[in-house]
């Protein structure tokens, strides 16, 4: 079979992320092309950023202004034009999506189908923040391109494998029949590591594997025999580790009060749990952590602490669930790249059994660990649009 390539987008409130991948046919994964993204969607001044792999042009990356991008359908259209333009001769034969929401029941991605559309707009009500914009992608690409064959991929469905007890919440049940449980997220990047941790493993899969997905958003979440058994994130992405500007677990008595005292409405509320919490609220100074750790600032340092006191209370519970731990993988922006927060962490799991190698994190190296340590620590780079991509040639080609 002659080349074809596959385009994922993952689209948010004010961007879209977009990768090509190509697949000859074959066993192989499919490799990368080109990926970018246009930032500020709607915005003054948007920005699209690109680069690309194998693919014959005189620039390797593109930074530029664009004009008029004041939706995901213009978005949308102007980087399908682009990747037209420089992707050569590769025909696209899918498209691909990160959609945050699937329902308590998917398992499995979905070709898109207008009864699916249907269903997963349903769903908007239990992730308001993102759900929307993905849809608009799938939307968007059906008005650009009809012809093209598209997949939706849930980052709740890895999650569906937990048990009842696990994704309950302590309310009523006439609550639980309207939806409100836990259902966890980031189950697209867990999808990837659990695919690759056995080669970095001797080949086998750690029993009790313990996943750190550490960046503007973080959660961990605990897998037994390679299926989900519990996780931090729960009925919203606010739940859990606290996060770059996202709050984390939070007395729910704390709104109650904000709600009295301070007179805050939902939107308020809203505004401020998902967008002025987190390591931003704390500091006061920016909710990236590399601008924190490069800060003299008390507040920063006290914000890095509380980031790294809010992983070891979430791993222990997590260990508790898995009746301890075999591996712990750090992967994510903050757990691929900060050097100094997964030492902080380590360095206090000794009851977990882990022989932290402190030389072996400073260098970047994959394994964390003495050779000896009971429990293994390893940094995997995450790869979602891999996994995007393997599932939306499954089911377009019947891979």
């Amino acid at each position: 079979m002659s080349d074809s390539g596959v385009l994922v987008l993952n689209a948010g409130s004010s961007s879209l992320k977009f990768a090509v991948f190509r697949s000859a046919g074959d066993d192989a994964d499919p490799a990368p092309v080109l990926m970018g993204q246009i930032a500020g969607v709607g915005g003054a001044s948007p920005v699209f950023r690109a680069k690309m792999r194998g693919v014959s042009t005189d620039r390797q990356s593109v930074s530029i202004e664009v004009d008029e991008v004041d939706s995901h359908q213009r978005a949308i259209d102007y980087a399908l034009n682009w990747i037209g333009e420089n992707a050569g001769s590769l025909p696209l034969i899918g498209v691909g999506h990160r959609v945050v929401h699937g329902g308590p029941d998917r398992r499995l991605p979905e070709l898109v189908t207008a009864e699916l559309m249907q269903d997963l707009e349903t769903l908007c009500r239990l992730a308001p923040h993102h759900q929307p914009h993905n849809l608009d992608a799938i939307r968007a690409v059906s008005a650009a391109a009809p012809e093209l064959p598209q997949v939706a991929c849930f980052d709740t469905a890895f999650h569906a494998t937990q048990s009842a007890l696990a994704r309950r919440l302590p309310l009523p049940a006439g609550l639980r029949d309207m939806g409100l449980q836990r259902y966890g997220f980031h189950g697209l990047s867990y999808e990837y590591i659990t695919s690759v941790v056995p080669a970095c493993n001797d080949g086998g899969m750690p029993r009790r594997l313990l996943v750190a997905h550490l960046g503007n958003g973080a959660s961990l979440c605990a897998i037994r025999d390679g299926e989900s058994v519990a996780t931090t994130m729960g009925f919203s992405t606010l739940d859990g580790l606290l996060m770059g500007t996202r709050c984390g677990s939070i007395d729910p008595g704390v709104l109650l009060h904000l709600m009295h005292e301070e007179h805050m409405d939902e939107p308020a509320l809203s505004d401020l749990l998902y967008n002025r919490c987190g390591l931003l609220g704390v500091s006061g100074i920016s909710g990236d952590m590399q601008v924190l750790l490069d800060s003299d600032e008390p507040a920063a340092a006290e914000a890095v602490e509380l980031f790294c006191y809010s992983m070891l209370r979430e791993i222990g519970a997590m260990a508790a669930v898995l009746g301890g731990v075999d591996t712990l993988v750090f992967t994510g922006g903050i757990g691929e790249h900060a050097v100094e927060i997964r030492a902080r962490v380590c360095e206090r799991l000794g009851w977990l059994g882990v022989e932290f190698d402190a030389a072996a994190n400073a260098t970047g190296a994959p394994v964390l660990t003495s050779p000896t340590s009971p429990a293994k620590v390893l940094v995997i780079p995450t790869n979602e649009e891999l996994v995007i991509t393997r599932h939306t040639l499954r089911l377009v080609q019947g891979r």
